[in-house]
């Protein structure tokens, strides 16, 4: 079971459900996995005290040009649409960090002078805390191959057990690499103007990949209640309303999780992981 927690705009609480509904779980004897997909501002550790056993280092190919073979016919130029590799003088010059790796140039190149080579754009760690397997990716400074991150740190956890995707804000390329292949998707979100427009935003990201989903709403009793007729005449469903509880805020200031502070907000996770099994299986939270 492949659940990610996701959202369409940051702050909402994906890493608060996701690492309390990690460590519900855990606590309740499931074996859980928690990966950190938010690659460019990982935090989950902090609430789960990872440690970290093995890290490995996350590369992509470039181009690499042999200049004295290359013409300077510019084809690879005109085909890179990120302008990664243009023809200065008659040679080819690469910029390494707009490259996308797709290979365009060396399979363009007339005179075969270009080959790929490694560069590191960022690493995946993997470790563990409380009985729960933890993962975590982690993009270099100034990289932007942010899909890249994630798929190396999804190939590296593997599928066993429940695995518990907290994926990037938004609806851009890196959160459909972290959601793409889940089981279900939870999407986040808060009662305000901008929680709803953007919930909108991630929910025709989900119904386009085709995947179950359904909604929780953090902070519930702020705002209005402008989210909750959206889900209703939509026909989506809302598993989960947390309260704006000062307790889950000063919890969460010391890094603590609420399910560890306030013991009785377990229940309300385990249950929640229940709804999504069935959601999943009726198939009725598209």
């Amino acid at each position: 079971m492949k659940i990610a927690i996701a959202s369409g705009k940051g702050g909402t609480g994906k890493t608060t459900l996701s690492t309390n509904l990690a460590a519900a779980l855990a606590h309740d004897g499931r074996r859980v996995q928690y990966l950190d997909c938010d690659v460019e501002e990982p935090n989950g550790h902090i609430f789960l005290k990872s440690r970290w056993d093995r890290t490995d280092d996350v590369t992509v190919g470039v181009p690499r040009v042999d200049l004295d073979t290359c013409t300077g016919c510019g084809k690879c130029g005109q085909l890179c649409q990120f302008s990664a590799i243009v023809t200065v003088k008659g040679k080819a010059l690469v910029f390494e960090q707009l490259c996308h790796s797709c290979g365009g140039c060396m399979a363009i190149c007339p005179a075969g002078a270009i080959r790929e080579v490694p560069r590191k754009i960022g690493v995946a760690r993997y470790g563990g805390s409380s009985g729960i397997a933890t993962g975590q990716g982690l993009l270099n400074i100034g990289a932007i191959q942010s899909p890249a991150v994630i798929r190396h740190l999804k190939k590296g956890m593997g599928d066993r057990g429940i695995v518990i995707l907290d994926a990037p804000p938004g609806t851009s390329c890196p959160v459909i690499e972290a959601i793409r292949d889940c089981d279900f998707v939870l999407l986040v979100t808060e009662p305000t103007p901008f929680g709803l427009n953007d919930l909108e935003l991630a929910v025709g990201m989900v119904r386009q990949l085709g995947i179950p989903f359904a909604v929780a709403v953090n902070r519930c009793d702020i705002g209005d209640d402008s989210v909750v007729k959206y889900c209703r005449n939509e026909g989506i469903s809302v598993l989960l309303e947390i309260p704006n509880d000062r307790q889950i805020a000063e919890a969460y200031s010391r890094g603590e999780m609420m399910v560890q502070a306030m013991p009785k907000y377990r229940s309300l996770f385990l249950e929640l992981f229940d709804d999504m099994i069935q959601c999943t299986r009726k198939k009725v939270c598209r």
